[in-house]
Parts: C-alpha cells; structure tokens; sequence
C-alpha cells in the first residue's frame, strides 16, 4: 500500500488524527507533534504556504506499524527478522513499471522551497527532510543501496546531508569522489512502510553486495516497484508520493546543522555533503511525510535493529526471548535482552555479542526470561537485586560505536554491559512474590 492507502487503514482503525487548522512549518507543526507524540499519526491538512499536506507519528506508536503489517506490536521486530532472513535466503528482484504514480506530474524547473519541508527542533539550523529514503548504486558493482540520511534545504536545488561513518552509502560515495565523479541517487519521500523497513535494516544484517529493497519484497510477499528516472541512472520507488533525482557532488562540502539527532541532543554545524538536484517528480495531491525527532526516531531504529540483534543473538546463545531497545537508550545505544540462559556466565556471552550484532550499541543490560524488559522499574529492580557490581559489570573500553552519541569522541568510546541474570531455575532467593490470580466480576466491590 502506498502513503495514502496507509492514512486511510490508520483512520478506519482509528489511529490518525487529522489538524484542519493552518500550520506553520516553521517549528509549529512539530510543536502541536510533541503535545501528541506517541499517540495517533498525525495529518496536517494545511500547511501555510504551501498545497500539500504532511503526515507524521506513525512510528511513533508500534501499535500503529502493527496494524499496517496485521500482526502485534511484539511479534513486529520477529516479523521484521523472519524478513531479513527470507531476503538472504532468496532475495526477490525488484521490477521497473511503466507510468508510475510517482511521475504523474513534473516540476517544469525543480525548486525544493515549493515542497513542505518543517523546520522541526528550536534549534535546528532550517527545514529538514528526515526521513528520505535515498537510493544508490555501487560504483563498481551496480547493486541498488537503499538508506535513511538527514538532508536540509539550502537552496532551490541543493541540500547539504549526513554520511554517517560504515554506512554503505558513504563507500559508495568515497569511491566515486576518488574518481572525481558524482554519485546519482533518488531521494524519495512518502514511501510506504516496507520500503521504509528496508532502508533503517542495519548494514550488518545486510551485506554491501545485496539489495536492501529485497527486505520490503519480503515482507510483501512480491517484488518491489521502480520507476525509471528522467535525469539519473537510478531508480525511483514507483508508489513514493514524491522523488528527487539527484547527484552527490564529489569534493564539496557546505554548513550543514544543528540537527535534533537520534541522541536527543543537537549535532552540531559542521561543512558536510550537498547534493545537487535534476528533477523533482510527485504524484497527484501528493501526501509529504515527515519524522518527528524523538520517539518515533528511538521507535523505528529500534525495530529493526532488535530484530538483528536476536536474530544473531540467538544462533549462538541459547535461552534468548527477546530484544528491547527502548526509548531511553534512543533506540540505538542501549538494549536490554531478555535470556534464560542454561548455564553460568552465558548471560556475559549474550551481552557481548549483542555488542557485536549491533556495533553503535554503548551499553547491554541482561535479565531474565521473568522480567518486564518494557518495564523500566522491572529492569531497574534486576538491576539492583541480581547483579554484582565486581563479577557483573563488563567495561569493554577503546571502541568503535557510533558518531553522533555525545559519550563518544567522535565514535570512539567504552561499552559497559550488565548482567543481571540468575540461574535457571531460579533459586529460591530470586523467586518472585506471587499471589492468586481473581476474577474481580465475582466481588461486590464499592
């Protein structure tokens, strides 16, 4: 289903909440998105100065994403990896369409300023896309990439953006800028979610020699839909709501930043990369989407990601239940596993590999298969009564995480992990308190 077929399934299950009133881009919109973060997805109707509506919050609420993939907000990161699995096993090919609807209609000169794009957190240093699933192809090889990158306007026709390090699109990049070569890519907004999915799997579930996009046919069940460019050598996805046709230009960089980053802190002004865009393409009345900073960033990154995780995780520690990268640790730098492990010293083994499944990962907390591991509190009183701080603590010092964590120097830090897992079965001093389970309709209560 496209965007707009998404907003229609989120209305009929009553998950969207639709603001008439005019909006301002500029902080205003996310604004009135943070008095409802985490609630319903959100349709801007109207957006002062401009024809297009932009929608928000869908990963905001995992319960949202489950009703688009008809399963629950829990089995979603098991139904995420069972994909990336059926992707490496088989991989479905992607296929070109004629008359796609992401072409129904072309700027006659593309201008970047005549498409909805919020300027988001107080700080930030002007209208972002946050979302934009970029596409590439191996200078070498030719085999698509398919990724998420920050991209700000500067001006009509260009936007500076983020390479993060071990990304595959920035060695893409870096070997066509030691040619002297631009890279030509697609930017394309208002994907739907499968797409989406694609583009946020960790680059360690899938290697720089496979097509992301066959992850989204997975959990399709067929093939994803391109549509041929006009300027590029890459492909657009065929139901976005709109796609840019672009180039990265080798050698130049431009200010780019402050950012609201995953952190939940500002990444700073730096000179960065800056894109140069050929054409702009987009559906008729098309929807714009855009990621609210916050939760629905820690939402979606950690899906994904907890997927990964168990999905090697659990090849070599047996006992594991689930992952959970929860909001707290951004979605990207703290986890906490779930594992009954069945012998001594394995609950250490599973929290440094789970470093190693999910490298910008800073810190691991592991606790029993009896542990709430969404329930701070519970995870918290693991943490307290179960692990000894001189046998339980792991420092794992001098690593590579990842970039923009302000406890890193640039990437380059410490992990610490904890285990506060017991034997199984659970000696009698870590027996939970129980108590008789009531049906409450047999009782007069006042």
């Amino acid at each position: 289903m496209d965007l707009k077929e998404i907003i229609k399934k989120l209305e009929s299950e009553n998950r969207l909440t639709r603001v008439k009133s005019e909006v301002d881009p500029l902080h205003e919109l996310a604004g009135i998105s943070k008095k409802l973060e985490g609630g319903k997805a959100i349709l801007y109707e109207k957006v002062k100065g401009y024809r297009f509506p932009v929608f928000t919050g869908l990963w905001w609420n995992r319960d949202n994403v489950a009703t688009l993939f008809d399963t629950s907000a829990d089995e979603l990161p098991f139904l995420f990896g069972r994909a990336v699995a059926d992707f490496n096993k088989e991989p479905m090919e992607a296929v070109i369409v004629e008359q796609p609807a992401c072409q129904q209609v072309f700027m006659d000169e593309p201008d970047l300023y005549k498409i909805p794009t919020p300027t988001l957190a107080l700080g930030d240093g002007g209208p972002y896309y946050s979302n934009a699933v970029f596409i590439a192809k191996d200078p070498d090889t030719g085999v698509r990439n398919t990724s998420i990158h920050r991209m700000q306007v500067i001006s009509k026709t260009e936007a500076a953006f983020l390479l993060d390090v071990g990304r595959h699109l920035r060695d893409y990049y870096e070997r066509a800028e030691k040619k002297g070569q631009p890279l030509e890519v697609t930017i394309n907004v208002g994907v739907d979610a499968s797409i989406y999915v694609a583009a946020i799997t960790p680059s360690s579930a899938v290697g720089i020699d496979k097509d992301e996009l066959g992850v989204a046919a997975a959990l399709r069940g067929k093939p994803v839909e391109l549509s041929r460019s006009k300027t590029v050598a890459v492909e657009g996805i065929a139901n976005a709501q709109l796609v840019i046709e672009a180039e990265l230009l080798p050698y130049k960089r431009v200010p780019e930043g402050p950012f609201g980053e995953v952190s939940g802190y500002y990444a700073t002004q730096d000179d960065r990369w800056c894109l140069r865009v050929k054409a702009i393409s987009h559906q008729n009345d098309p929807v714009i989407h855009s990621l609210h900073p916050g939760v629905e960033v820690w939402n979606s990154v950690g899906l994904t990601a907890e997927a990964s995780i168990f999905q090697s995780v659990s090849k070599q520690i047996p006992g594991l239940k689930r992952v959970y990268l929860s909001p707290g640790g951004c979605g990207f730098y703290g986890a906490i596993i779930q594992i009954d492990a069945p012998r001594r010293g394995m609950g250490k083994n599973a929290i440094l590999s789970t470093f190693a499944a999910f490298p910008p990962l800073n810190m691991v907390v592991a606790v029993n298969g009896d542990v709430d591991i969404k329930d701070p509190d519970d995870v918290f009183r693991a943490m307290a009564t179960r692990c000894v701080p001189d046998q339980d603590i792991i420092v794992v010092p001098k690593c590579f995480g990842h970039e923009l964590n302000p406890a890193t120097d640039n990437g380059f830090g410490a992990k610490m992990g904890f285990d506060c897992t017991v034997p199984v079965p659970y000696p009698r001093q870590f027996q939970r308190v129980s108590f008789q389970d009531v049906d409450l309709s047999k009782f007069e209560i006042v």
